[in-house]
């Protein structure tokens, strides 16, 4: 207010050298105020980028793991049908015992663990933008709305297969099976461990008796063949989905995977 009111004083005395010079004073004030105020902002802006940036490859970084973890386990669980299709087919010989766990593993399938926290922050909050690097912003993008990952799970779920499967064994036989010959325990994020999580050398544990009539329900089930050769179809479309379609995303992932946090 005082500066004001010299202006106005020197206004009425006329001394114009003086208004000119307060008024440049005012304006420059103005204008330093509004450069600070945006100074402020884009750095805290900037910090916040940086935040959300390496939250973001953090958790693609776990995708990836997830990503070639999905691969690698339902590369094993179609080598397992295709196994057991080829016994049942008569073109390959399979003991009764290894057709009961090929038979079994045939029905298996994994969710996928999503991380995805991140992403769904910023896209709640309109906040995306903040991810600078387009190319780290569209492979988040792809990467959480495609369908691949639920179809997936889904006809693994509820495969005709599976069921047909699991209504022609006694369910003793099946948790034999489950519990000797299903999935390893890996931790997430052990790229090592990926291999064989399903596809590793085990026995059923189970008698002679339950091995030999166990396989003979199997191969006496009209439905098992057809309702397999469906199984090996879906998953391989899938597989093209994550190998072929989604390679670009799959490259991306992994290149995310090899920086340094």
């Amino acid at each position: 207010m005082s500066l004001l009111r010299r202006i106005a004083s020197e206004l009425r005395q006329h001394h114009w050298t003086g208004v000119f010079i307060e008024l440049v004073i005012v304006v420059l004030g103005v204008f330093i105020g509004m450069q600070v105020s945006n100074w402020n902002a884009q750095r805290a802006t900037d910090q916040q980028s940086e935040i959300f940036t390496a939250r973001l490859k953090a958790d693609l970084r776990m995708e990836d793991w997830t990503y070639q973890f999905l691969i690698s386990y339902h590369r094993e669980v179609l080598a397992n049908a295709n196994r057991a299709v080829d016994a049942l087919d008569g073109k390959a010989a399979l003991s009764d015992e290894a057709l009961l766990v090929s038979a079994y593993r045939a029905t298996q399938y994994r969710n996928r663990n999503r991380q995805g926290a991140t992403y769904d922050e910023l896209i709640s909050t309109g906040s995306i933008g903040l991810i600078r690097d387009q190319s780290l912003r569209d492979t988040a993008m792809r990467l959480y709305t495609i369908q691949t990952f639920d179809n997936l799970t889904q006809e693994g779920m509820h495969s005709r297969y599976r069921e047909a499967f699991r209504m022609s064994l006694p369910n003793d036989v099946q948790r034999a099976l489950g519990k000797n010959c299903g999935d390893r325990y890996i931790k997430r994020g052990d790229y090592a461990a990926i291999p064989g999580n399903l596809d590793h050398p085990c026995s059923t544990r189970l008698s002679p008796q339950d091995i030999t009539e166990s396989a003979k329900a199997l191969r006496s089930n009209p439905n098992i063949v057809p309702f397999l050769r469906l199984r090996i179809a879906d998953l391989e479309t899938r597989m093209v989905d994550m190998i072929s379609n989604n390679r670009d995303i799959m490259e991306h992932l992994r290149a995310i995977a090899k920086e340094k946090p």
